[in-house]
Parts: C-alpha cells; sequence; structure tokens
C-alpha cells in the first residue's frame, strides 16, 4: 500500500518561490507576444537554450527516453502551443494566469488515476477549496466583460492539461532512481530540464512555418530595436533564463522527489501573482473580490499540501510474561528486578 510522505518546509518554500516566477511570466509572454507571432515565440523560447544544450550538455543517465519524450511533448509542446495562441487571440495575461492553474487539478486526477498515488481527504478539501476560489475569479472577470472569450479558455484549459501530462511524466522519468533510494541532484534535474527543451523546437518550428508562414515569421525580426521589439526581448530573456531554467528546474526537483499531488497544488498560487503583476505593470482591472478570492486560493493550497502533525504513539501494553512478572514481583513471589 502506498505511503504518504510529508513534505517538508523548505520544499514548500520553494514551490512557492515557482509559483512567484511563473506569475510573473505571463507578463513577460505578453510583452513577447506583441512582437512574435505564438508557434514561432514558443519555438524561439525553446531553440534558444536547445542549440547550446545539445553541444555542451550531457544527456541525463538513467531517464528512460520515453519519459524525455513525454516530459517535453506535454511540458513544451501542448502546454505552449495552446497558451501562446490564447494569449494571441485575446485572453489577458491575468486570466491566462488563472485558466492555466487547471493543471494542478488535472494533476491530482491523474496522478491518482494513473500512478495510483492515495489523496488524503485534507488534499482532496484543499484542492477543492482553491478550485471553486478559481472559478469565483472566473466568474468575476466574465461579469466584468472580459476580452477573453469562449474558444481563448478552452485553449489555455488544453495548455493546462498538456501541463498535467508533463508534470507526470517529469515524476515517472526519475522513478527508478528515487525507488532505489538516490533521487536526483539539483545537477541532474538540471540537465533534464534542459533537454526537455531539446524536444520542443523542430515540432513548434514546423508549425510556425506552415501555420504563421514565412512573411510573418520574417517580419517578425524587424524592428527588434524600436520599443516595443526591445520589450518583447526582455520578455523573452525573463522567459527562458528565470521561468523555464530556474523555475522549472527546481519544479523537476521537487515532483521527482515529492507526490505529484503535494506538489501540484501550489501551482494554484501562480494565477494570484500573475493578476496582480498583470494589474500594477499592464494597467488590468483587478477587483477587491479577486484579491478576496486570491487569498482563499492560497489558504486551499496551504490546506492541501500541509499536513497534520501525527500524535506519539502511545506506550505499547507489556507482554503477558512481563505483566505476570510484575505481578509476581508485588506479590514477593518474584526478585523485584526481574524482567521478560
Amino acid at each position: 500500500m502506498p505511503h504518504r510522505e510529508r513534505v517538508p518546509t523548505s520544499a514548500r518554500l520553494l514551490a512557492l518561490l515557482v509559483a512567484v516566477t511563473w506569475g510573473l511570466n505571463f507578463v513577460a509572454i505578453h510583452l513577447s507576444l506583441e512582437q512574435f507571432p505564438p508557434l514561432l515565440c514558443a519555438a524561439v523560447r525553446f531553440a534558444v537554450i536547445a542549440v547550446p544544450v545539445v553541444l555542451l550538455v550531457p544527456r541525463p543517465q538513467g531517464v528512460p527516453l520515453r519519459w524525455l519524450l513525454a516530459y517535453g511533448a506535454g511540458f513544451g509542446v501542448a502546454q505552449f502551443v495552446f497558451l501562446y495562441t490564447a494569449m494571441a487571440v485575446g485572453m489577458p495575461a491575468g486570466l491566462a494566469s488563472l485558466v492555466l492553474q487547471s493543471s494542478a487539478p488535472f494533476t491530482v486526477v491523474l496522478a491518482a488515476l494513473l500512478l495510483h498515488e492515495r489523496l488524503a481527504p485534507r488534499q482532496v478539501a484543499g484542492v477543492a477549496v482553491a478550485v471553486t476560489a478559481l472559478l469565483g475569479i472566473a466568474a468575476s472577470r466574465a461579469e466584468l466583460g472580459g476580452t477573453a472569450t469562449l474558444v481563448p479558455v478552452l485553449l489555455t484549459l488544453l495548455g493546462g492539461l498538456g501541463w498535467a501530462f508533463g508534470n507526470l511524466a517529469s515524476r515517472l522519468a526519475w522513478r527508478e532512481r528515487v525507488a532505489t533510494g538516490s533521487p536526483p541532484s539539483a545537477a541532474e534535474s538540471l540537465r533534464l530540464v534542459l533537454w526537455v527543451s531539446v524536444v520542443p523546437p523542430l515540432p513548434l518550428g514546423l508549425a510556425s512555418l506552415a501555420l504563421e508562414g514565412p512573411t510573418r515569421i520574417a517580419g517578425a525580426f524587424t524592428g527588434l530595436g524600436s520599443t516595443t521589439g526591445l520589450l518583447a526581448i526582455a520578455g523573452l530573456a525573463f522567459t527562458v533564463l528565470v521561468a523555464t531554467l530556474v523555475g522549472q528546474v527546481v519544479w523537476s526537483a521537487l515532483m521527482a522527489r515529492h507526490p505529484s499531488s503535494s506538489v501540484a497544488p501550489f501551482s494554484m498560487l501562480v494565477p494570484v501573482v500573475g493578476m496582480l503583476a498583470a494589474h500594477v505593470l499592464l494597467g488590468e482591472a483587478t477587483p477587491w473580490r479577486e484579491v478576496a478570492l486570491g487569498a482563499v486560493v492560497v489558504a486551499g493550497v496551504l490546506l492541501g499540501s500541509l499536513r497534520p502533525r501525527r500524535r506519539p504513539a502511545p506506550p505499547a501494553p507489556p507482554a503477558p510474561a512481563a505483566a505476570a512478572a510484575a505481578a509476581a514481583a508485588a506479590e514477593g513471589d518474584a526478585p523485584i528486578g526481574a524482567r521478560a
């Protein structure tokens, strides 16, 4: 029967740091998409990392090729094809950061169904609270008459599903190592994340060439010296260096060492950061009721990730022989020092 692991405070703090990084990344993506078409932008994002990785970084040892490809297909291709396309056709950055967090319940459900991870009632309740608050934020945005239509929302949901499959693949990539008591080091996790970046550029590049066309691709590289172009380059740099390298390597290490159902809910904190950042930096409106619902998201994540302290087990009752010896000693029939 699977046992439940306690997630240490340091791991929860790292998951929180990743959530902040990924929340800010939605603003960076918005800036990049002002200059580059979505599929090209995603292809460039990964190609910048992939070329030096192939030349300089050894492939991670002990990772089956099928999980490397699955990780790249879920996290790199599916997630960003749908997310970037959704944002390019009208999904606001703050709302995108919210809807994409459907990856957390997707991951929890898939982990239970496919990896047979046991969910504690506390985890189920925490996810339910956070998801309810996320739905409340979405309803608030709809009431405000946001620019997102049904198609961008559905595309972003598909991106969340791709991310969830990537989460599971990253855990399975190190499953054999973790089972033998030798989880990956930070350097090994970094190599895996770098090599995952090798998977998306080719399919994304071919999709961009077929769907966006050579003319649009060539036009994206003109005017890079303008304000829009410079901001797009800055956004792309943040996405590559901070969100992908730093954020994803930490996330991969957490997913490898701890149950998916304990780590994945932290991704629900991303929309809180994303909406606040979009409000401050892009001028997107964030009503106080959405801020309050964001606080409920935080509470749900904490409820789902923190485990109650175990009470110390009561002392075991004495063995029958020891009890008999003690009784005899009390009556003078056995030496006081007698022990079973």
